[in-house]
């Protein structure tokens, strides 16, 4: 079974697919911690962005792994890095390079094949998972989620700089020419601005057979 959530930041994306995936006892796949994870490997080298053909040369050499829930980079366990200034800055032009999706893509499918999971991101639902036996669109106000981003107490930005931080990522991520942020026509959508994480998790476990 795969449970699929898309939505831009601050939705409560994954702090809702990590409860969910303890309640229902199944795998907690976080696709942006791919590409987090990728643009971190970059981060530590001179490598351009915008050259794309080194990127994708690059990041075809690094080893990603999932374990119990958390990333992997070449053996070493680089979940708590992967939310630095530095990675949030970069992660939406990584991620916007075509041949990186594929390679992520086909890591997570790889992951998938054996093992039942909920997973979210920015195209889950429309082009990794497009047959998922259930899909989610989490949305919210910019403001709320900044806030949210803001309290997670991971950045040193200002409020107002995550928030521009946030538009800029979003603009950036419901342009891509493939895997663009967007609702997919099947997935049931949910505005989390006024909801708790409690109810959100809730209205989700209500739709879900399992």
């Amino acid at each position: 079974m795969i449970i699929a959530i898309d939505g831009p930041a601050g939705t409560g994306k994954s702090t809702i697919a990590s409860i969910i995936a303890k309640k229902l006892n199944i795998t907690y796949l976080n696709s942006g911690s791919f590409y987090r994870a990728l643009t971190l490997a970059l981060n530590s080298t001179d490598i351009a962005v915008s050259d794309e053909k080194v990127v994708i040369d690059f990041c075809k050499k690094q080893q990603l792994d999932y374990v119990n829930s958390r990333l992997f980079l070449n053996g070493v366990d680089v979940e708590d890095s992967l939310h630095n200034d530095d990675v949030s800055k970069r992660v939406a032009q990584v991620s916007s390079i075509i041949s990186v999706r594929h390679l992520v893509n086909e890591r997570m499918r790889e992951i998938t094949k054996s093992q039942s999971i909920i997973c979210e991101g920015r195209d889950m639902t429309t082009v990794v998972f497009p047959n998922a036996e259930y899909k989610f669109y989490l949305d919210a106000s910019i403001d709320v989620q900044a806030k949210r981003r803001f309290d997670q107490g991971v950045s040193n930005m200002t409020l107002e700089e995550i928030k521009e931080s946030i538009r800029k990522r979003d603009e950036i991520d419901r342009n891509k020419a493939e895997g663009a942020l967007k609702k997919a026509d099947d997935a049931f959508y949910i505005d989390t601005s006024d909801l708790t994480i409690d109810k959100v998790c809730e209205i989700i476990l209500s739709k879900i057979n399992f």
